[in-house]
């Protein structure tokens, strides 16, 4: 009677771990499903601007966009990089075709009067855009954004979120990450590109 090696069962695991790897991204890969970082990020949404009327991604195609989540109660980096953001705006001019999309994490709280009072304090191009808790979750997962309630005292609370800028292009499509660590005018020439 022959014996199998002891590492046999391991080597067949690894083997078909592999082999089902392989079929996901042959699958992915087939035509109209490119296998692209950018095909993972982004995707149509349905929000409230600040203004109060409906928009959707479709209302900032043709031109690139910026995308950006945070919330009103920010303490710290959503009103440094909307500051940061604000530079880049002035450095490109006022008749600037680039939006900003500010998008609220906290739905509960960030209504769309409280986003334009908040938003007032920067550039006139950054929008306000909140939703529902289910509109609020559907973009989140499009743009693999991490968002969670973190308790404080007396019932306030603060969200941790990511805090990525998101570059967008023409079509809507994810080009990467924005980097605001840089000369204003030297992330306006980048942005410049894509118009």
């Amino acid at each position: 009677m022959m014996t199998l090696p002891r590492r046999f069962p391991l080597l067949i695991a690894v083997l078909a771990c592999g082999l089902f790897g392989l079929g996901i991204a042959t699958v992915m890969s087939l035509p109209g499903r490119p296998l692209t970082q950018a095909s993972l990020v982004g995707g149509p949404f349905s929000l409230t601007a600040d203004d109060g009327r409906i928009v959707t991604d479709a209302d900032f195609k043709g031109h690139p966009f910026l995308v950006f989540f945070g919330y009103t109660r920010c303490p710290d980096v959503c009103p440094t990089s909307l500051f940061e953001i604000s530079q880049v705006l002035k450095a490109m001019g006022a008749d600037t075709k680039v939006k900003v999309l500010f998008v609220t994490v906290d739905p509960g709280r960030d209504t769309p009067k409280e986003m334009k009072e908040y938003l007032s304090a920067f550039d006139p191009h950054i929008i306000g855009l909140s939703g529902t808790d289910s509109q609020t979750k559907a973009i989140e997962r499009a743009y693999r954004v991490y968002a969670k309630q973190v308790p404080g005292q007396n019932g306030e609370y603060t969200m941790d979120h990511t805090a990525i800028v998101y570059l967008m292009d023409k079509e809507g499509r994810f080009v990467s990450a924005f980097n605001l660590d840089r000369p204003a005018k030297a992330a306006a020439a980048e942005l410049e590109k894509y118009l």
